[in-house]
């Protein structure tokens, strides 16, 4: 459980953040071995900073969805989105 009762609420991306901490631990801070997660978390970053936008454009408030409300965020994106062919 994260030390902050907030943290999983304000950080959509924590469960990536906490991942790429552990791959640094790890491997004694040597930031090449872990590249992959540290560009898992900046996609993770980059979705939830685009849906906030989204929210705030259109006048959604809270502009991050509810913790509850993340998973299927995330599943009609996986759906809409356009496979490449």
């Amino acid at each position: 459980m994260p030390r902050n009762p907030n943290a999983e609420r304000d950080n959509p991306c924590l469960h990536e953040q906490e991942l790429s901490y552990k791959c640094l631990s790890k491997h004694n801070y040597d930031r090449e071995k872990c590249e992959v997660y540290f560009a898992n978390y900046n996609n993770c970053k980059d979705f939830w900073n685009k849906v906030r936008s989204d929210r705030r454009a259109r006048g959604i408030v809270p502009y991050l969805p509810p913790v509850e409300e993340r998973s299927n965020i995330k599943s009609e994106y996986m759906n809409s989105k356009p496979t490449n062919v």
